[in-house]
């Protein structure tokens, strides 16, 4: 078995950077919405670690999660 290479599969830094400021402004809406991870899960139709992982701004998170969340 071949070790992936952790260079090739991480999205590039200007990338990174939008998602993770992405993730802050996705969690400051929330909570100035005074809404719980569980409230937007549910009105999303996500899971709780979805919406959780959207807002640290992780480049695995599905691209619907984000959108639903805009």
């Amino acid at each position: 078995m071949v070790a992936k290479n952790t260079l090739s599969t991480s999205p590039p830094y200007a990338v990174e950077g939008a998602l993770k400021q992405l993730g802050v402004n996705l969690k400051t809406a929330r909570l100035r919405r005074n809404l719980t991870l569980r409230d937007v899960s549910g009105k999303l139709g996500a899971g709780v670690r979805a919406i959780a992982d959207a807002e640290k701004g992780k480049p695995t998170t599905g691209i619907a999660v984000y959108f639903g969340g805009a």
